[in-house]
């Protein structure tokens, strides 16, 4: 065990992504420390074995004092609003909170004890690609949600030469499934995920399924997607803080399978789950690119990572089962 990195502070702890890497950190025996504001994020989440603050990336005076107070060695930034639609419609809010509030937790890091930091940006940079993406590809984020995220990236490679501290940055592709602990899963239900409202369909007697779009330029009209499972994300993240804590590297790298699923696949897939199935097609979200899938190849050669869970009937039972749970 790596000693020098065992203070960790999770920023959006409480909600789906952070309670699973939390789970797995708590297990590795790490000290971890959550800091949440409940907007998104839920006290069911937040881990009995962890240090819970309730605090905001907007609270500039908050982070320095909860970063020196505990002697944090690394930082998980998970903290953003994600919703695409939402951030189309409201940029100051997605502006203040994820661009600015990364700023803010840079910031914090100044003359502090932080060595690392790994940052959850995401695939949308990109915008639309055809084929498969690697991190070679230049980032031309379409949505406002997205160029948040790729403002954020550039914020923490300056900062990270300026404050002297390695940073991982993983550009998530779509996160599915839930813990095969049974204790913790997806539970705010806005973000307008696939996976998540299938399986809110899959405890309705009537399940009703909407397909945003069927005229992109794809093999059957609906967008394609690459679905990671939450579990196998969470792994990621203990890997990439291994590896830049004893390469002293930083890291840019995508977390995919680098598989495509149309909507319409995997609402067929769901189909075989759960009968009668009624199925509208909608107008397309704005913001929404046709495809994207990730070339993850240089995640397997630098991490040596093997998943657990690549498997689409695998991802989306996990997440039903979670969801039965909850109703």
């Amino acid at each position: 065990m790596f000693t020098f990195t065992n203070n960790i502070l999770v920023t959006g702890g409480a909600g789906y992504i952070g309670s699973h890497i939390i789970e797995l950190l708590v297990k590795k025996k790490f000290k971890v420390f959550i800091y949440d504001n409940l907007v998104t994020g839920y006290k069911k989440l937040i881990n009995k074995k962890a240090v819970f603050i309730k605090g905001d990336i907007k609270n500039s005076k908050l982070l320095i004092k909860t970063i020196n107070d505990n002697n944090i060695n690394s930082i998980i930034h998970l903290a953003g609003y994600l919703n695409i639609s939402e951030g189309q419609k409201n940029k100051k809010k997605y502006y203040k909170n994820n661009v600015i509030g990364t700023l803010n937790l840079v910031k914090a890091c100044k003359n502090s004890t932080v060595k690392n930091i790994i940052f959850s940006s995401s695939c949308s940079i990109y915008g639309n690609i055809k084929g498969s993406v690697s991190e070679k590809n230049i980032p031309k984020p379409k949505s406002y949600y997205a160029f948040t995220k790729y403002k954020s990236e550039e914020i923490i490679k300056k900062y990270g030469k300026r404050f002297n501290f390695k940073y991982g940055i993983l550009r998530y592709f779509n996160v599915a499934g839930a813990s095969p602990s049974g204790k913790i899963g997806e539970i705010e239900k806005s973000y307008g995920h696939l996976i998540k409202n299938l399986a809110i369909q899959s405890t309705k007697l009537r399940p009703k399924v909407d397909i945003f779009g069927n005229n992109y330029n794809t093999k059957d009209g609906t967008c394609i997607r690459d679905y990671i499972h939450v579990s196998d994300l969470a792994d990621i993240h203990i890997l990439v803080l291994k590896k830049i804590s004893s390469s002293k590297k930083s890291l840019i790298l995508n977390c995919g399978y680098g598989k495509g699923y149309s909507v319409k696949e995997i609402v067929e897939i769901f189909k075989k789950i759960k009968k009668g199935v009624i199925i509208k097609y909608k107008k397309k979200r704005i913001g929404d690119v046709a495809q994207i899938y990730s070339d993850n190849s240089k995640l397997k050669k630098i991490l040596k990572w093997k998943p657990k869970f690549n498997n689409i009937q695998t991802i989306l039972k996990s997440a039903i089962k979670w969801e039965k749970k909850l109703t």
